[in-house]
This record gives structure tokens, sequence and C-alpha cells, in this order.
């Protein structure tokens, strides 16, 4: 089994055992041991779904108040009219035939691919390339869709993607541990609401069961739901 770093141990030492308020979570993440670099924030929520169940998976995307601190390559697939106008908002690259070409190929050095609808039927034979990656574009992710240039930009600037894991949780980075406070706390609050809004309606009991909040080096800390 991995051991831990010296550095996580002491984390783990000085973090709360008990929950607290959001605020307070923040605060001990942001003053935990900084890393050699700018650690990024994760939020984790545990939900009471059945992930099993069709009807009860939670996935999509939202663009938090104060972004995550990194930029995404995109991609876009689009038809030639919409090419030059998918790179002007952030696009590494944009097209139909020879982009699907060129991934079918091998290449892969993006982070999320969009693509307007009149072109899934061809970018579908990518689905066994990019579908394990989590890259293939999806109308419930917000990466389908008529507005390509709009997404394009949102998702360049640091649009989150999430869905639930086998257990029934959802991961997301809500920012840097430079980030002020509040930010965090603002980045937080709007991606556990946003996450409530999109409530499957099959899924019964308790909805949001646990909430920690925790940097790349660090323990989470467990927060008040």
């Amino acid at each position: 089994m991995r051991s831990k770093s010296k550095r996580y141990k002491k984390a783990a030492e000085q973090f709360p055992k008990e929950s607290v308020e959001l605020a307070e979570a923040v605060e001990k993440v942001k003053s935990s041991e900084p890393a050699k670099f700018d650690q990024s924030i994760e939020c984790v929520l545990q939900l009471g779904i059945d992930p099993k169940q069709a009807d009860q998976l939670v996935r999509g995307s939202i663009s938090l108040p104060h972004g995550v601190g990194k930029q995404k390559r995109v991609i876009a697939f689009c038809d030639d009219l919409g090419v030059e106008e998918a790179k002007k908002a952030g696009a590494v690259e944009a097209g139909c035939d020879e982009l699907i070409q060129r991934i079918s190929d091998g290449w892969t050095d993006f982070d999320v691919a969009i693509a307007s609808p009149k072109v899934m039927g061809k970018v579908g034979k990518l689905g066994r390339l990019l579908g394990p990656q989590g890259k293939m574009p999806s109308p419930k992710n917000g990466t389908v869709t008529d507005d390509v240039s709009k997404a394009v930009a949102e998702f360049a600037a640091g649009k989150v993607e999430f869905r639930n894991d086998a257990g029934g949780n959802v991961h997301a980075v809500v920012g840097k541990q430079s980030f002020k406070s509040q930010e965090l706390v603002d980045n937080i609050e709007a991606f556990v609401s946003h996450i409530k809004k999109i409530k499957p309606a099959a899924a019964k009991g308790t909805y949001i069961k646990k909430m920690s909040v925790s940097a790349t080096m660090s323990p989470g800390i467990t927060v008040n739901t």
C-alpha cells in the first residue's frame, strides 16, 4: 500500500476530525503546508443515489464564479463555417473530417471536445477512443451544442465537468490554494447549489450525505451539510 507523505500526515494531525463549517474548512486547507506547485482544491460530495440506475446518474458541467485557475485545451468538431469562430473563441483545433482522422490516428493532446449536433454522426465513431478518457462530447455535460463558440470559450476558461463515480461520489476542482478564501467558498457554494438543482427525481432519502474539501496533497476535511 502506498505510504502517506510527511506533509499529508502533518496535515492530518492538524485538521479537525469532526465536521466544520465551510469557511473554516477552506481556511484549514489553505493554511496547510504549501507544495512546490499551486495545489488544486477539490470538493467531494457523497450522494444518496444508486449509481447502477440510469435514472439516478448525476453528471454535467458548471462555470464557477471565480474559475478554477487553469485554462483547458479545447477542440471543436464543427462544419467549415464554424471553424474560424471556434478558434477565435479559444479552440486549439477545429474542423470535422480531418480532425476526426487525426484523433483516430492517436492524437489526444486536449482536455475537452466540443461538437455541433450536425457532425455528431461522424464524431460518434471516436466513442471507443474518447469515451474511456472522458473526452467524448455529450449533450449531458454541455459539450454537444448548437453554440459551439460559446461552449469553447466557457470550457477554455475552466468550466468544470463532473459525473458521479461507482460509489455515488461527485468530485470537482473548485480552485487553487492561492485563491482567496471567499473565492473558494463562493465556488464551492455554487457547485453544491448546482448539484442540488439537478437532483434525480428517482433519488430517495438524503441526497447530499457527506461533503469534504481537500487540497491535492492534503487529507479531506468534512464539511457540515
